[in-house]
């Protein structure tokens, strides 16, 4: 699990300037098949100053996170990657929300347009960025997750 941090690599201060999101705990679950994006979306999270405490786990696709909301894990948000082997993002996102999971759920796919990303919203996404994800994009799930509450 990554914890949360206030500096990155280089040593220069992480904008720090987030009042306003700073919550207690901050959990998300990362599903994408792709090693690298789950290690930048990790690195990302633990760099920004959003919560005391920022858990982040992973999956590498989407039976795995079912799995791991069957077993009782829950998270704020789930950050879900559209083309995944064994089970896809759209389906795992039906599961998911069949299963009154009401974590906001982000898609967050390279597909920019066409009938597979409208399914995928259809399936219950609460939003659906591109790859790879920014700090800003995150800060800004952040926010809408806070407006939510």
């Amino acid at each position: 699990m990554a914890s949360p941090s206030t500096r990155i690599d280089d040593g220069r201060d992480v904008d720090s300037d987030n009042s306003g999101l700073m919550r207690e705990k901050l959990s998300v679950l990362i599903v994408d098949d792709e090693l690298l994006v789950r290690k930048v979306h990790e690195k990302l999270l633990s760099k920004l100053k959003l919560a005391k405490q920022v858990q982040t786990q992973t999956a590498t696709n989407g039976k795995e996170a079912l799995d791991l909301h069957l077993s009782g894990s829950s998270f704020d948000i789930i950050l879900m990657d559209l083309q995944m082997p064994i089970m896809d993002g759209t389906e795992a996102t039906k599961e998911l929300r069949a299963m009154r999971v009401e974590s906001m759920i982000v898609g967050v796919t390279s597909v920019d347009a066409g009938a597979d990303k409208e399914a995928f919203m259809e399936a219950g996404l609460d939003k659906c960025l591109p790859k790879l994800l920014t700090a800003d994009k995150i800060k800004s799930l952040v926010e809408t997750l806070e407006k939510n509450k």
